[in-house]
Order: C-alpha cells, then structure tokens, then sequence
C-alpha cells in the first residue's frame, strides 16, 4: 500500500505525466484540417502540438498599419462626429476612415485611417477650422491593440492554419511599431488575401430612380459588417445558389433593412430577379451587390427573398428563419475568406506589409527529426555521464527518468496553450535537460555527501533542505534573468526564455522534489527513517 502523504510528490508526478499525455495525444474537439483555398499544405501529426514557421514551413511577414495620428485636436463637446465627417470629406475619404476620440474638455485625438501626407491632414484641419498640437505618424495603441486582435482572430479561424501567431515590435529608436504575422502552412500571396485588406464588407442595394430620360441610378449602403449578428459556415454552389455565406442580422438592423428595400422599391414586382449589372452595368435593374474593400465581387436579384420582405408585418422579422440572409460570392475562395473577415471583423487600417519571408514545408520538415535527434543526442550523453560518475542505477537511472519527465511535462505544456514550436524553443527544451540535470546532481551529490551512503531519514532531510535552497535560488537568478527577454518583443529570444522559465517552474515545483522523494525511498530503504 503506497503511503500518500510520504509520496504525494511522486504521485503529482505520475498525475501531471497523465494530464500532459491526455493534451499531447488526446483528439482534441473543434479545429479544422482542411486546406485553406484548397491547398495541400496542411501536414498531419501523431500529436496535439503546433509547430511555427520554422518545423513546418509558411510564411512570416511585418508591416504596420496606414494611418496618422492628429494630437490635441481643439474639437467642441459632442461635435466630435460632426468634426470626423468634415474632416473625412475634406480628405476624400469615407467616414470609416476618419475617427475622432475625445480625450479632454473640448480635445480630443483625430486618426486617419488612409495614406494621407501631413500637409494634406493639416490643410483640411485648417479648412474645417481645427486647431491642433501635432501631427504623427501611425495609430493610436488602441487602434493597433484592436487590429492585433482582429488579424489573430482570422489567423486562427482560417482553414489549413495551425500555430499562426500575431505580435508586434517596437523598432529600435522608437517609432510606429511594427506587427510581425506568422502563418504555418500557407505561401505569402495567400496571407496577403487573408490579412492585406482591411476586409470591410457591405450590402449595396443598387436600383433606379425617376422614369424614362430622366432615369438614374442609386446607390446605397444597406448592411455592413458591423450589422451581421452570427455568421454560418460558408457553402459551395448547388441547386440553391452560388458560392454563399449565410448570416443572421442584428434585430435592429432586420429592420432597417426591410424598411430600405421597401422604400427602394425591391419588394415591387418588377425588381424580382431583375439585375443586369454585369450584362449591362448602365443599366442594372435590381441589384444587392456584395461589395468587399470598395469592389463589387457578386451582384445577386431579388428572388425568394422578396416575399418574405413585402406588408407591414413581413415574415423576415419573425419565424423560424427571421433575420436570416445570405450573402452571395463569385467563388468559394471569396466565400470562405468573406467568412472570415465577418467573424474576426474589420481591420480599422490597411495592414502595408513591407517585408515577408517564405519556408517552404519540405524545409522545415527536414528540421523535425534534426531536432528530435539533436535532444536525444544530448539526453544520451548526459546520460553516460551520470551513470560513469555515480556507478549506481539507484541515483541515475531515476534521475534520467526524472528528467525526461520533465520534458514530456513541457510538451504537455506546449500542447495545453497551443505555443508554435520553433528551433528557439526545441533550444529551451535541450536548456532545460541539461539545467535539470544538473540540479539533481547537485542534489544527489548534497545527499549522498560524494558517494557516502545516508544513514537516518533525518540526516536525508537537512541535506535535502540544504540541496533545495541551493537549487530554488538558481532558478529564481534564472527566471529573473530570462522574464525581460519572454516579455520583450525579441523574436526566438523570446520563445527560448518563455521554455526555460516554464521548465524551471516545472522542475523546482515537482520534479525535484520528486526526485527527493524516490531517491529518499530508494537510498533508505533497508534504515529505519527517524
């Protein structure tokens, strides 16, 4: 009968190895291992781990955001709106593009979100009559913490992308930061599709007005991004339509937009299935144009649609399909990534990559079993070393199984928060053997005294105590020298240290003492413990 409460550290052990098993091995729920744009990068693993660009090839690209910053803008309480629509029709941009916050009594911070010179932004400030401090370069931290989180959410709802990650870098001398997108799997022109537009998506309802020579033709946006309440996976073309994206709309904006398409007309009888955009582009008829980054990619009549629009009580806002509507697409590519940019929602800025870099899959595949062999070449070597030093498989062979535990701890780790591993990080993994290794030696050489065999239980535990503050304050010198480099923004710097600290936790808080713990029972087996 194993006594818990002298072998409860071995038994947290043996605990954790299962749970990091469970998330190393188990199949793990949601995900997708489908191809993005029906590609064939997509590389099939025996575990739950991700790996980044540099085990499994894809493409890293940095850029920053379009945009200038007006500081200290002299804007009226309440008329910031007001201002921002000025200032945009004074820049000839659209309204999106412009965003006034205020910050003060009477201040407040404009953004440009276009690729605007200073001299222009300060004419049409003057022009609108706005006195300010400073014009800079770039966006705001807000702005560019939101992007952040948009281009994250597209990397990671893409199809084929495992491990993607977003982050941003800080030049040195200061500066507009950078933001640095790492995509496994996938070639550059594929994550400019994915992450180069700001991916603003709208309704346009295009009909006409007036009769005969005095007819004209009418634009207006009836449903944007911001109006779309759930978002359907994306469907293929069949019996029913085209390539597709179907949406549920926001109540308010339902209402909205029965009340657009009743008042231009499409619930008439001459606007059903009446849109002639691409045969006659003078001419369209009726037509819902789904307009992507300021172009049209699908022009779409009014069919079925139609009915459930018409009288004062129309079925599109009730039932079981209420507010359901269906966005059309040329291809199931543009419905796919459609798909994404309104889940993740709209950049506020053009993503201007100015720098990319490519590994190709077959590369970054050769450095697997490189890496695999270069960390058991080391456990190897380590290993000799322990045994020809202590002679005794009592002490080494747990020891070596400890540390090993430890590893396989730290690929749970990896497992459980999805890290991408790199080359930085198998170099944290080989680190942690050999710190790990060394500590339990430090700790068997402290308890054994130089091969000396432990009489008492007693004796065992000063020395323990005596190993384990010795040990303790190495790892904290550690973990206090690496933190700059796992909070800064230092590229493989930081996946190294982020490894090395968590190994230390993992080592100090369980392994070691473990390993006192077996030593303990092993050395004193036969002498009583006092």
């Amino acid at each position: 009968m194993i006594d818990v409460r002298d072998n409860w550290r071995i038994l947290l052990l043996v605990a954790l190895s299962v749970v990091a098993a469970t998330f190393l091995f188990a199949p793990q729920l949601g995900g997708s291992d489908e191809p993005l744009n029906d590609t064939d990068a997509t590389i099939a693993t025996p575990t739950n781990l991700q790996y980044g660009l540099e085990l499994s090839g894809g493409t890293r690209v940095r850029g920053q955001l379009v945009g200038a910053t007006v500081e200290g803008a002299a804007v009226p309480e309440d008329e910031d709106q007001a201002i921002a629509d000025q200032l945009a029709e004074a820049l000839g941009l659209d309204s999106i593009d412009v965003l006034a916050q205020p910050v003060g009594p009477e201040t407040a911070t404009i953004e440009v979100f276009a690729n605007r010179t200073d001299e222009e932004i300060a004419s049409a400030l003057e022009s609108v009559g706005v006195e300010y401090d400073q014009i800079r370069d770039g966006v705001t931290d807000q702005t560019r913490d939101g992007a952040l989180q948009v281009l994250q959410d597209r990397i990671n709802r893409a199809p084929g992308i495992s491990g993607g990650s977003v982050s941003s870098a800080t030049p040195f001398g200061g500066g507009q930061p950078f933001i640095i997108v790492e995509a496994p799997g996938i070639d550059g022109q594929q994550l400019r599709d994915l992450i180069g537009d700001p991916g603003r998506v709208q309704i346009v309802a295009t009909f006409p007005e007036g009769v005969g020579e005095n007819q004209t033709y009418r634009r207006e946006p009836v449903l944007g991004s911001q109006d779309i309440a759930d978002v359907d996976a994306p469907r293929s073309a069949d019996d029913q339509g085209g390539p597709r994206v179907p949406v549920t709309l926001s109540a308010s904006a339902a209402e909205r937009f029965v009340a657009d398409m009743q008042a231009f007309g499409f619930t008439r009888a001459e606007a059903l299935r009446n849109c002639n955009a691409e045969l006659n582009p003078d001419a369209p008829g009726y037509c819902l144009q789904t307009v992507v980054d300021g172009e049209v990619v699908h022009n779409a009549s009014m069919g079925g649609l139609q009915e459930s629009l018409r009288g004062p009580d129309p079925t599109f806002l009730v039932g079981q399909n209420a507010r359901e509507f269906t966005i059309g697409t040329g291809t199931f590519s543009e419905a796919t990534d459609l798909a994404v940019n309104l889940q993740s929602g709209e950049l506020p800025a053009e993503y201007d990559i100015q720098t990319e870099s490519f590994i190709s899959p077959g590369t970054a595949q050769q450095f697997r079993p490189l890496a695999l062999l270069t960390g058991l070449a080391a456990w190897l070597v380590v290993s000799g070393v322990v045994y020809f030093w202590y002679r005794d498989p009592r002490v080494a062979v747990p020891m070596l199984a400890t540390a090993s535990a430890e590893v396989f701890l730290l690929l749970g780790f990896a497992a459980a928060v999805g890290l991408p591993l790199d080359l930085s990080h198998i170099a944290g993994f080989i680190a942690v053997i050999g710190t790990g290794l060394d500590d339990l030696i430090i700790m068997a050489d402290e308890i054994l005294q130089r091969k000396k065999d432990v009489t008492t239980g007693r004796i065992y535990q000063r020395r323990f105590r005596r190993a384990f503050w010795i040990i303790g304050m190495a790892a904290a010198t550690t973990i206090i020298a690496m933190s700059p480099l796992a909070v800064l923004s230092l590229g493989d710097l930081r996946g190294f240290a982020i490894i090395t600290i968590v190994g230390v936790v993992i080592g100090v808080g369980i392994t070691r003492p473990a390993y006192g713990d077996i030593l303990r029972k092993l050395m004193l087996d036969d002498v009583r413990r006092s």
